[in-house]
């Protein structure tokens, strides 16, 4: 049984989870230094990611031949 490839290249992989982790750290500092609620966008950009690498995550489990059918 062959495991699927997933939706994002490998560099777009790296990516996402680099882009996960600047938001999710920006978000706690930001909500400590700004008066307003604006750091709420970032822990909405980091769920967001987040999203996106457990589809990946999903979609590399699947075998290859079950997403191909579909």
């Amino acid at each position: 049984m062959q495991q699927g490839s997933g939706i994002l290249t490998p560099r777009q992989r790296r990516l996402a989870w680099l882009g996960f982790l600047l938001a999710a750290i920006q978000a706690p500092v930001a909500a400590k230094f700004v008066a307003d609620s604006s750091w709420l966008f970032s822990l909405c950009v980091a769920l967001m990611v987040a999203t996106v690498i457990i589809a990946d995550d999903a979609a590399r489990r699947q075998p290859a031949q079950a997403r191909s059918s579909d």
